[in-house]
């Protein structure tokens, strides 16, 4: 049975994979199509009687009826949705938002998920990453063996409306033909508690047949771990023989690859990552030895980008916002989407950089809260994963998770850059590994090396070793244990580095 069902999801995939290669001819055209839709169906909403959206005809007047915001700008409406208003952002009755982790702040967001964007957004991109697989790889069995992805947890509020990771409203809603392939059952992927959640999670799928895994990385390899403790088995692949693909996003992978190898020795196992967040599914990578991901132009969003050089922190100074069609390659730019879930011209938070406009493809290279740029040394996350990723490797560590702040000058010296990094393997040589570092960086950017000439304005970057736990113990404190939870990477000021040296102190001193 599930040998023929392979095989009548694979004509269907045929199909899926010759309307991808049409809106990747004309992306536009569908985009256009798009917002039209949008603003028909939304436009008795309040927020479409605001704004006029009955008479938008077009990008342009779209464009100068709708203003630029930010979650905290429309907070007031998702709270009225939330406590079960209707007809406020979106006409349909909302009866889940994903919460999202939060990572510049400690409160977290809620999004709205319509079920018309759940079905024709979220979960259909999943079948377009299923196509992009099978059209690259013929021996593909996606619907014949097992597939894990990792998923988070829902709440029930008391109105019925439900609130919790995104990936865990996909597990909730996936469709019943594709039920009997996933694994572990959906009661237990959907478990609150994540101690428990990871120990059934091994006990299940160390028997299974897993072909297909997708997770955050930090969270996957707790689970291998966990996987590896139960049966005493060497690496992964022993018991994944099969596993050929791994879907990853949420954070930069690099810094993990490595240690993924380890996990996963066999060369059978591709990579690919998808770009997947609370408030869409935007992009996947489409070639597995090719970088960037393909942005996804026919799945309920309307993309815009504002330019780096245009960004303030007070968007209604924004001079600057561009369509889709606009954009040019090598350029990096902020994420505005206008999706049919109640999000209208909202600043995603993310930085992209576009590796190709024919088709678009991107690379995330960091958040716009998340960079630091003190000393003019314009430090993105894309930068400092890139480095830690070569010199882990140089110097055979492996690395928990890192987080990085200034150290700011004052009379008596000079600033700099402190890591503040948890190792699994710590390197042998401390003190080269931050020479190596810190150079590894000046050659990936130029502001970097330009801020480091002669000790200048930056002097040699500091690593500062985190106790082993000490991140786990700052997820628990946090109440961001599992999930897609992350730690922020990249801060302007010490409130999180200190944040980790502090529960450090304390956990020290109380042992």
């Amino acid at each position: 049975m599930s040998a023929f069902m392979d095989f009548t999801l694979r004509q269907y995939f045929r199909y899926r994979q010759r309307r991808i290669e049409e809106v990747v001819r004309q992306p536009q055209k569908y985009q256009d199509r798009l917002l039209a839709e949008i603003m028909d169906r939304q436009k008795v909403s309040s927020y479409g009687k605001r704004y006029g959206f009955s008479k938008i005809v077009d990008y342009s007047t779209f464009r100068e009826a709708v203003p630029l915001v930010s979650y905290e700008d429309i907070f007031p409406e998702i709270e009225l949705m939330m406590d079960g208003k209707d007809k406020v952002l979106v006409t349909e009755h909302v009866r889940w938002f994903s919460k999202s982790s939060g990572t510049t702040n400690d409160r977290s967001k809620y999004i709205p998920v319509t079920d018309n964007y759940l079905l024709k957004g979220h979960l259909k991109c999943t079948w377009t990453t299923a196509s992009l697989i099978y059209n690259e790889d013929q021996t593909a069995k996606l619907f014949k063996d097992k597939n894990l992805i990792m998923g988070g947890s829902l709440k029930r509020l008391d109105n019925g409306i439900a609130v919790g990771d995104i990936s865990a409203i996909m597990l909730k809603n996936f469709p019943r033909i594709g039920r009997g392939f996933s694994t572990p059952s959906f009661e237990i992927a959907l478990i609150d508690d994540w101690d428990e959640k990871i120990r059934r999670i091994a006990e299940v799928v160390v028997s299974e047949r897993v072909t297909v895994m997708g997770g955050v990385p930090t969270w996957t390899m707790v689970l291998f771990k966990e996987m590896l403790k139960q049966t005493g088995a060497a690496n992964i692949s022993e018991i994944w023989p099969d596993l050929k693909t791994y879907l990853h996003g949420g954070v930069g992978f690099q810094p993990y690859r490595e240690e993924f190898k380890k996990y996963l020795p066999s060369e059978k196992v591709i990579y690919r990552e998808v770009y997947n967040a609370s408030e869409g599914y935007f992009a996947v990578q489409d070639k597995k030895d090719e970088v960037g991901m393909l942005l996804l132009c026919d799945h309920q969003i309307f993309y815009e980008f504002i330019p780096m050089s245009a960004l303030r922190d007070d968007l209604s100074e924004v001079s600057e916002v561009v369509q889709m069609s606009e954009v040019e390659e090598g350029k990096r730019y902020a994420i505005v989407i206008t999706n049919s879930s109640g999000l209208y011209r909202y600043v995603l938070g993310d930085i992209v950089e576009f590796v190709s406009v024919s088709p678009y493809k991107i690379n995330i290279v960091g958040r716009t809260q998340q960079y630091i740029n003190v000393f003019g040394e314009e430090l993105m996350v894309a930068n400092a994963d890139m480095a830690i990723a070569e010199v882990v490797a140089r110097h055979d560590a492996v690395i928990r998770d890192y987080s990085v702040g200034p150290i700011f000058m004052d009379v008596a010296s000079k600033g700099g850059h402190e890591w503040a990094i948890e190792f699994i393997e710590q390197p042998e040589n401390l003190v080269a590994f931050e020479k190596d570092l810190d150079a590894t960086l000046r050659r990936i950017n130029s502001d970097y090396d330009a801020k480091r000439y002669k000790d200048i304005a930056l002097t040699n970057l500091r690593v500062s070793m985190l106790s082993p736990g000490t991140i786990e113990r700052w997820y628990r404190r946090k109440g961001k244990f599992g999930g897609q939870h992350k730690l922020p990477r990249l801060s302007n000021d010490r409130k999180m580095i200190e944040e980790l040296y502090a529960l450090q102190q304390s956990t020290t001193m109380h042992r």
